[in-house]
C-alpha cells in the first residue's frame, strides 16, 4: 500500500524542509521538497494533504514517531471482583501513547506481579503486537518480583534476536552492592542496558554517583532514568568526560530527562498538591535545578527526553501515589517550553524523542530502523500542528490515568495524526 504525505514541514535531527514522504508497504520510500507529481498520486492508495489538517494556516510538521524508553502500563495490575478499579490496561495506555505521537515504548517492570520472567515479556509484546498500536518492549527486572534479594531471570536469559532492549529494577533501587553489581554483570553478558532509578534513601545525587561507579567495575552500559537535579547533572557530565577521555573499556553512560522536570517546578508541586496531585519521584524541583536541565539538554549532557507515564486513579493520587500520566502532553509540553522559547529547535528536540532513544535501544539500524524520515526506515510517523494553542483537560486523554501535571495550562503542539507502519493509529477529531 502507498501512502503520500503531501505539504508538510519534515522535521527530524538532520532535516527541515517543505515537502512529501512517500511510503510504500510500511517503510518510507522517498522524501523530497516540494509536492508529489502526478504520477506518484495514481499510484497512492491514500494521499493526505497537510494544507488541509492545519487550522493554524502553517504547514503541519511531520516527525519520526516518538520513542519512549520509560513508562509504566500497570498490566498486569489491580482491578476488578470488586477491586478498584485499574489505572490503567494495555490497551488504554497504547491508545495514550499513539494520542501523544508515540510509536515505540519502553514499558517498566513493577506491575502485579513483576515482570521478571521473559515469557512475560512474550506475553505481553505478542498482546500488543495483536493491538497493531504500537511497537512495545517491555523491560524485565533485575529482582525476582522486584523484592531486591536475588536476580530475576537475567541469569538464564541468552543473548537473542527478540531479547529485552532494556533491564530495569524501575520503581525502586535494589540496595545491596554486590547483587546490583551482579545485575549489571549479567547486563554486560546480554548486552542491554540498564535503566537506573537512582533515588537511594531519597538521595538522588548519591544513588547517581553509586549507579556509575558500580556501572565503571561492571563496563555496562548504565542509564540514569529521570535525572531532576543539577548536582545528578554535575556528576553525570563528569563522569561522561572521564569516559570519553580513557581508552575504550565497555562502560558506557547515558541519561534522560522528564517533560515535566524540563518544565516545572516545585511552585507547581504546591499549587497541585505536593502531597497528592503534585506528587512525583523525583520531586520537581526549585527553579535553579529546571535551568541546570535545560542547559544539560542544550551542551548533551541528557542524552534522551523520555515520560516516565505513571498512571494513577483518583484515589490513589490522593493518598499520595507519585508520578504523572505524560504521553499526550510530553510533546506540547518540551516544544511549548523549550522550542517556542528558542532554546531547542525542532531537529534537536526530534533527536531527543526519537533518533536518540531509538539508538540507545539498537533501533537506529537493521530491517527495523526507526527514529529518522529516510528511505528503508520504518514508517513511524507523527504529525502536529505546532501553531495551535489547546488547553490540557485531562478528563478527556485517552489514559485511565488523569493525573497530569500539565492540567489547566495552555500549550503548543497539537498532534493531529500518527501513523505506525504506514498505517493510521492515530487521528485526532
Amino acid at each position: 500500500m502507498r501512502l503520500i504525505l503531501e505539504n508538510f514541514r519534515i522535521i527530524d535531527e538532520e532535516t527541515d524542509i517543505s515537502g512529501t514522504v512517500i511510503i510504500d508497504n510500511g517503510f518510507i520510500s522517498e522524501v523530497f521538497p516540494g509536492k508529489s507529481s502526478l504520477e506518484q498520486e495514481h499510484k497512492a492508495a491514500m494521499i493526505i494533504d497537510g494544507k488541509a489538517l492545519a487550522p493554524s494556516g502553517a504547514l503541519p510538521v511531520l516527525m519520526p514517531a516518538f520513542v519512549d524508553l520509560h513508562a509504566h502500563f500497570r498490566d498486569p495490575g489491580f482491578g476488578g471482583n470488586g477491586a478498584a478499579p485499574l489505572a490503567e490496561m494495555l490497551e488504554s495506555a497504547s491508545m495514550a501513547a499513539v494520542a501523544g505521537g508515540f510509536g515505540t515504548v519502553v514499558c517498566m517492570a513493577n506491575t502485579k506481579p513483576a515482570i521478571d520472567t521473559f515469557n512475560q515479556v512474550l506475553n505481553l509484546k505478542n498482546r500488543s503486537g495483536a493491538l497493531g498500536l504500537i511497537d512495545l518492549y517491555p523491560v524485565i527486572s533485575l529482582t525476582k518480583g522486584m523484592e531486591g534479594k536475588e536476580l530475576s531471570e537475567i541469569v538464564s536469559l541468552q543473548p537473542r534476536p527478540d531479547k529485552p532492549l532494556l533491564l530495569s529494577e524501575d520503581g525502586k533501587d535494589v540496595t545491596d552492592d554486590d547483587l546490583f553489581l551482579a545485575a549489571m554483570m549479567e547486563a554486560k553478558r546480554l548486552n542491554i542496558p540498564i535503566s537506573c532509578h537512582c533515588d537511594l534513601g531519597g538521595n538522588e545525587n548519591a544513588a547517581v554517583q553509586r549507579a556509575i561507579e558500580l556501572g565503571k567495575k561492571a563496563l555496562c552500559h548504565i542509564h540514569i532514568a529521570h535525572v531532576s537535579t543539577s548536582e545528578a547533572v554535575r556528576t553525570i557530565s563528569l563522569a561522561k568526560a572521564e569516559a570519553s577521555a580513557a581508552a575504550p573499556c565497555g562502560f558506557r553512560l547515558s541519561c534522560e530527562a522528564m517533560p515535566h522536570n524540563l518544565c516545572l517546578t516545585e511552585e507547581d508541586a504546591r499549587k497541585l498538591g505536593e502531597k497528592s496531585w503534585g506528587r512525583v519521584n523525583p520531586p520537581l524541583r526549585p527553579e535553579e535545578d529546571r535551568k541546570a536541565l535545560v542547559k544539560a539538554v542544550l551542551d548533551g549532557t541528557i542524552d534522551i527526553i523520555a515520560t516516565d507515564h505513571a498512571p494513577h486513579s483518583a484515589v490513589d493520587k490522593e493518598a499520595g501515589a507519585p508520578g504523572f500520566s505524560g504521553f499526550e502532553t510530553a510533546f506540547a509540553a518540551v516544544y511549548t517550553v523549550l522550542t517556542r522559547s528558542g532554546f531547542v529547535d525542532l531537529k534537536k528536540l526530534s533527536s531527543l524523542m526519537s533518533a536518540r532513544p531509538a539508538l540507545l535501544l539498537g533501533l537506529a539500524e537493521g530491517p527495523e530502523k526507526r527514529g529518522r524520515l529516510l528511505p528503508g526506515y520504518r514508517a513511524d510517523i507523527t504529525i502536529a500542528d505546532t501553531e495551535a494553542p489547546w488547553i490540557v483537560d485531562p478528563s478527556i486523554f485517552k489514559t485511565r490515568g488523569k493525573n497530569s501535571a500539565f492540567a489547566g495550562k495552555e500549550l503548543y503542539g497539537k498532534i493531529l495524526i500518527t501513523i505506525s507502519r504506514g498505517r493510521v493509529v492515530f487521528i485526532s477529531l
